[in-house]
């Protein structure tokens, strides 16, 4: 796996609010809410520096779309590391590369409601990792 952490998508309680933060709050450019044609599928984005990009996502939904529970106690993840990379076969080969350190598979690889091709694990100490393939993204070597 090629050290790049491309996105940090936080879980949030209520989506409009965190992105009125984010975005009047603390200035940060956004295109806003996209979405929100799919269910469980609202979601916000906001560019960093270094082609490295915020996600605000319902705290439920996030935890769904990783193939946790929706209602998973409150010690269970609040955000997860993408990592994207360029191709179908790179998801696949990350995730094997992550399950032989040690990671747990939670969600294998499978298309997305978006278009792209995604699964997520957990580290050893449960943090939650997605790899994934977004054709809409430019990957950046």
């Amino acid at each position: 796996m090629q050290a790049r952490i491309s996105l940090i998508t936080l879980g949030v309680a209520d989506l409009d609010r965190a992105v009125s933060f984010y975005r009047d709050g603390l200035g940060l450019a956004t295109d806003g809410i996209v979405g929100t044609e799919f269910a469980h599928g609202a979601v916000a984005f906001f560019e960093l520096q270094g082609g490295l990009r915020l996600g605000l996502f319902g705290r439920a939904n996030l935890l769904r779309d990783a193939g946790l529970a929706p209602d998973a106690p409150s010690g269970s993840p609040a955000f997860s590391l993408a990592h994207n990379v360029g191709s179908r076969a790179a998801v696949d080969s990350v995730l094997a590369q992550a399950a032989m350190a040690g990671a747990t598979i939670i969600k294998p690889a499978q298309d997305t409601f978006w278009g792209g091709y995604a699964g997520c694990f957990q580290d050893p100490d449960g943090h939650l990792w997605e790899v994934a393939w977004n054709p809409a993204w430019e990957i950046v070597q």
